[in-house]
């Protein structure tokens, strides 16, 4: 089952073994199959049934038959190419290239002219995506900060609107729900031409964050719906704190963030077989004194080296968050 035939499954760090990650492999097909993830919206529930899984509907409980998962696995795409606006930009995620990408979704900024610190604004949106698209070593970019001035019940547009406009790389973007989701990448069609352009050569990418542990909501598996009937690629990205919404142990919340994001591969493929998916994680410890998520902890580093070894058992692009 399994394609990738890399016996090294790290570029130099290395935390966990080919047999290692069978062995997660293997109890992750257990507790999918016996315990199960939560997963909301009548949508994905009905694509899961179909393909036979068992959904309870009272508490959207879903539990996911080997073959489903494995088959899943298989159909996702070992590597596919990501466009932008410049016509000579493209990125290949998967195999051996490595890609760098901006940390995302901050919601506060030390104002450089007065020194201030302060909540970020659509402004300072458009002025981050400017300096990224500058960098010549960032090679896509996220959405780098919030715009909180923005209105509330249309900010993805807004945040949308800022990118386009400001950078001719490819960037990452999700919006809440089916209807955000679907005004956004028809913000994408209009400029790249239409909807068969944009499948052809995508110039953004959705994604959807599970909800720790063991849980999509009904926001998150529309936009890995949409986002693969779309053609376009989807970062399904786990962020556990161990223990803190996962167990305290390395491997307890390497098990539970790769359930999440396998059924989240799962429901990608269901929507659409073959469609681009990222293996993600930004998954760190908690902070137990300040309740907050480390991305400079030791820990994320070596859960990002784990994740990028399951990813390649897989043979599925990953993507890892830290700093």
């Amino acid at each position: 089952m399994i394609r990738n035939s890399i016996k090294d499954l790290a570029f130099g760090y290395e935390i966990v073994t080919r047999d290692d990650v069978a062995a997660m492999h293997d109890a992750t097909l257990k507790l999918m199959s016996g315990f199960g993830v939560r997963v909301a919206g009548a949508e994905a529930q009905e694509l899961y049934e179909e393909a036979g899984c068992e959904v309870d509907r009272e508490t959207d409980m879903v539990k996911f038959p080997a073959h489903v998962v494995e088959g899943a696995i298989e159909s996702a795409p070992d590597t596919f190419t990501m466009y932008g606006r410049d016509p000579n930009y493209r990125a290949v995620a998967g195999g051996r290239n490595v890609i760098f990408t901006n940390f995302s979704a901050g919601v506060e900024i030390d104002d450089p002219y007065s020194g201030e610190r302060r909540a970020t604004t659509l402004s300072d949106l458009r002025s981050v995506v400017r300096f990224l698209d500058g960098l010549e070593y960032v090679d896509r970019i996220t959405l780098p900060v919030i715009a909180t001035d923005a209105p509330a019940e249309i900010k993805e547009l807004y945040e949308a609107e800022a990118l386009f406009s400001n950078t001719t790389k490819h960037f990452a973007h999700d919006a809440d729900g089916k209807e955000k989701t679907r005004l956004v990448f028809k913000m994408a069609a209009e400029v790249a031409g239409g909807y068969d352009q944009l499948r052809e050569r995508p110039i953004i990418s959705g994604g959807c964050c599970p909800t720790s542990p063991l849980e999509i909501t009904k926001d998150g598996g529309e936009q890995i719906i949409e986002a693969a009937r779309h053609g376009l690629p989807c970062n399904i990205l786990s962020m556990g704190l161990c223990g803190g919404t996962t167990p305290v142990t390395l491997a307890g919340t390497i098990l539970t963030c790769n359930c999440e994001v396998l059924a989240g591969i799962v429901l990608s493929q269901l929507a659409h077989k073959g469609a681009p998916v990222f293996y993600g994680s930004s998954t760190t410890i908690m902070d137990m004194k300040r309740m907050t998520s480390p991305v400079g902890a030791p820990e994320h580093a070596m859960i990002g080296s784990a994740v990028a070894a399951i990813g390649k058992y897989y043979g599925i692009p990953t993507y890892v968050g830290g700093t």
